[in-house]
């Protein structure tokens, strides 16, 4: 706690006003404070900080969330696409199989096997075109 030496009514006056100021700022910055303190626990906060690609990649890492639904999904589609008229015995071997395939997959691979496929179905490169030479030579009045 201060002690001052407070010898007249205007220093005592001028010492109130600047106690409440003060008081009137701790309020302000601890109302901001709080304002932070929950926006950071806010579900749009929550969803923006868990669900952006740098923060999915490590998720991924420690759970292998890609894998397992690679795993799931993988054999599914490919029962009811590729292996459609198979029997039951092709069906299992084929899931089983998929299934231990998607989970080797990670976050990682599976967006190299993406941009792979998506580098063979983009626009392909046209070559620059070169100078079209006529046969004049450059030394030539004409040119």
């Amino acid at each position: 706690m201060r002690h001052k030496d407070i010898k007249s009514l205007e220093e005592l006056q001028l010492e109130m006003k600047q106690l409440k100021s003060e008081y009137l700022l701790k309020e302000t910055l601890l109302k901001e404070d709080a304002r932070a303190y929950i926006k950071q626990f806010s579900p749009m906060n929550l969803i923006t900080d868990f669900f952006n690609p740098k923060s999915l990649l490590k998720l991924d890492e420690k759970t292998n969330l890609s894998g397992s639904i690679m795993s799931l999904i993988l054999p599914m589609f490919l029962n009811k696409t590729v292996f459609r008229g198979s029997g039951f015995l092709t069906k299992s071997i084929a899931a089983l199989v998929s299934g231990k395939l998607g989970k080797s997959l990670d976050a990682e691979s599976i967006t190299g096997i993406v941009g792979k496929i998506k580098s063979l179905f983009g626009s392909k490169k046209r070559k620059d075109v070169d100078f079209a030479d006529y046969g004049i030579p450059p030394d030539s009045e004409t040119y």
